[in-house]
């Protein structure tokens, strides 16, 4: 079997290829676009990084293709649609940066505790100046890590060496794994206010950008130290300098920023008290060979019929199953999707329930899809359907599957409940209509609407009366934000409507925010999808 190495990985990984029988490894670093279409002809695997970009018209120049392997953590530079579409695994090594990153944070840690850089630019400077960098010591200060997943565990490790206080905001952290930890779950205002030291280690989603902004800084002590190695965006960075201005925040550390490069005329450049890196969270040499060998050693276990680990999309079925179980793999993901942003409390259990020709076939592809759509937008390890349930688990979110036999109006069926610490149930029921077997979503917390799940959705609750219809629509219009669709179900007249909202673009926080402000309306959300 042929191996394409498109961009130069560790040597060390090429050489676990070359070294295993009936592989054939090609070389080919820096080819042209035109040149991968000519060499993946015959391939049967590619490893990249991010320079090489492999499309959808490199997957149907390449009929023999099985595996893509992505030595990093993001697919970006891959069309994961179009290898799940003809039957093609992808990759990634999620786990090979994770100590490079939690060690870097800890060195900018440091450096806020301890003007190390600065002091050492004195000295080569010929100078002898011990008064302007004195520092404080990290023994018995509190560390707030926001987002405790691989990365900020592994912070979390080392602060406690340090003898550090440690507590973490994360939503879906559950009390038994913080307990074990020696960790102390918090809220997020109170690890502003009771932490010395922050760090975040969060995806950059709708939900986490700019979390930490003016209003969050106003909740921090005076003389609070700020650091982000994640992802550039989750700090805002016009606050942080405004709080350098002012004072309120005494240093930072930042690994990544909202536009990169940062602009050479950039005003965090300027201030002594902040340590800047230019993105080298996985620039280790160790972190280079893990990935790359990590990479070759799962490209040689699909080649071989092995296990496969890491994919990103869903590599265990063959391209008959999968067009068969592919749309129920949509449904699922979007109703996954769906009862994580309808949830407003930390979710407990995932109750999974399902009718119709899933009863027949293996299931299990579809429950993964849903836990993967649940998790999507609150988790950024590398995640995938092989190890979403882990994740789940991790974060102390029970599972539980009904298969059910139930007469209902519907040929297929599909109901995804969230339950939350609290015993509240938030659902999303879908189904399959017509011979596309199209995925529609046909109630909400037990109320029947029939609508696409497909980009954004406004879902809101109302007092049923004359006139709110065209009150949203003249909000919605204000903004030029066009509906597409609408789902309209009431209890009984004058009682309670929902209403679900199909729209062609996401409306703006403050239009939400003004339509839930209106006197009939009970509670309004955008769910993305």
């Amino acid at each position: 079997m042929k191996i394409l190495v498109a961009d130069k990985i560790s040597p060390k990984g090429v050489a676990f290829l070359r070294a295993q029988k009936g592989f054939e490894v090609v070389e080919a670093y820096g080819s042209s676009p035109a040149q991968i279409l000519e060499l993946v002809k015959d391939v049967h695997a590619i490893a990249v990084r991010s320079e090489t970009k492999i499309t959808a018209e490199v997957f149907a120049a390449a009929p023999l293709l099985k595996v893509v392997g992505r030595a990093g953590v993001g697919v970006d530079n891959v069309d994961v649609d179009a290898a799940t579409e003809r039957g093609v695994i992808v990759m990634n090594t999620p786990s090979g940066n994770t100590i490079a990153t939690a060690e870097l944070t800890f060195t900018h840690i440091l450096c806020g505790a301890r003007p190390v850089p600065q002091a050492a630019a004195s000295m080569r400077d010929g100078k002898w100046d011990r008064k302007s960098f004195s520092g404080i010591e990290l023994f018995k200060k509190t560390l707030g890590i926001v987002g405790l997943g691989r990365i900020g565990s592994e912070v979390a490790k080392r602060a406690q060496a340090f003898g550090m206080n440690v507590v973490a905001f994360d939503p879906y952290l559950s009390p038994t794994r913080a307990k074990a930890m020696q960790i102390e779950a918090v809220t997020l205002d109170q690890l502003l206010a009771q932490a010395d030291y922050i760090t975040v280690h969060m995806p950059l989603t709708e939900q986490t950008q700019y979390m930490i902004d003016e209003a969050a800084l106003a909740k921090c002590k005076k003389g609070v130290r700020l650091f982000n190695c994640a992802r550039g965006g989750i700090i805002k960075e016009a606050a942080l300098i405004a709080g350098l201005k002012s004072g309120h925040v005494a240093a930072a550390g930042l690994d990544v920023f909202e536009e990169e490069p940062l602009a050479a005329d950039s005003e965090l450049r300027k201030f002594p008290n902040v340590s800047l890196t230019p993105h080298l969270g996985a620039s280790t040499a160790e972190a280079q060979d893990a990935v790359g060998v990590e990479v070759a050693e799962q490209i040689a276990d699909v080649l071989a019929g092995g296990v496969i680990r890491n994919a990103v999309n869903m590599p265990s079925l063959d391209a008959a199953t999968l067009k068969i179980i592919g749309p129920y793999l949509e449904l699922g993901s979007k109703l996954g999707t769906l009862v994580q942003q309808l949830a407003t409390d930390r979710v407990e259990k995932l109750r999974i329930s399902y009718w119709g020709k899933l009863l027949e076939l293996d299931a299990n592809a579809v429950i993964r899809a849903i836990q993967r759509g649940f998790l999507s937008r609150i988790s950024s390890e590398g995640l995938n359907y092989i190890n979403a349930p882990f994740v789940m688990d991790r974060l102390g979110v029970q599972v539980e599957v009904v298969k059910s036999n139930q007469e209902t109006d519907y040929t297929e069926l599909m109901l995804v409940e969230a339950v939350t610490a609290k015993g509240e149930v938030f659902s999303a029921t879908g189904t399959l209509l017509g011979k596309a077997s199209s995925p529609r979503i046909v109630a909400l917390n037990g109320r029947e609407v029939e609508a696409e799940p497909k980009g954004a959705l406004l879902v809101y609750e109302n007092h049923d009366e004359p006139g709110i219809i065209g009150m949203v629509g003249t909000l919605l219009g204000r903004e030029k934000v066009n509906i597409a669709a609408m789902s309209l179900s009431r209890n009984n007249a004058g009682g309670t409507a929902l209403c679900v909202v199909n729209l062609d673009s996401t409306p703006t926080e403050a239009t939400v925010k003004e339509l839930t402000s209106h006197r009939a309306i009970k509670q309004a959300l955008v769910v993305n999808l």
